[in-house]
């Protein structure tokens, strides 16, 4: 067996990244080019790490080492710091995770400056409603393109 080429023996395999040729639809000119990611703005930046600052805090974390060393805890100390500070911007499932973390597993509803469940909730909330507004997760542009596709229902086709 050539270890190469894994299709030959019939095992399955990985889907290769987008942009690379798939065997099985070679030729038939569907690939998708990887583009580079657009760049997140400064104020983005700063807005997610401060929405990510203000959940943890929320929950009742004051230092970003005690979330991280929690158990379950999605992101390395390193990470929390650099999405906080804005020099590293989640994907939004990242944020979204850590936001379920902060919110639903892990919030420390006795600590100091904690938000009761209740509160807790709403803020998780505000932050993914507000995190979704933002150039850099593209959301509204996928709504935007979503209204501009939707066919004219008083329309002949």
């Amino acid at each position: 067996m050539d270890p190469t080429n894994a299709v030959e023996a019939g095992s399955v395999c990985e889907p290769e990244p987008l942009g690379c040729p798939d065997p099985a639809t070679e030729g038939s000119g569907r690939h998708v080019a990887r583009t580079k990611a657009s760049p997140v703005s400064v104020s983005d930046r700063k807005v997610i790490g401060g929405l990510l600052r203000d959940i943890r805090r929320a929950a009742g974390y004051r230092s970003v080492e005690s979330a991280a060393a929690t158990k379950g805890c999605p992101a390395s100390r390193q990470t929390i710091y650099s999405y906080e500070r804005g020099s590293l911007v989640p994907s939004l499932p990242q944020f979204l995770e850590l936001v379920e973390f902060f919110v639903l597993e892990a919030s420390m509803p006795d600590a100091p400056g904690a938000k009761p469940g209740t509160d807790l909730r709403a803020h998780g909330v505000s932050a993914v409603t507000r995190a979704l507004t933002l150039p850099a997760y593209h959301v509204m542009q996928a709504t935007d393109l979503i209204a501009r596709m939707q066919p004219d229902l008083g329309a002949k086709a």
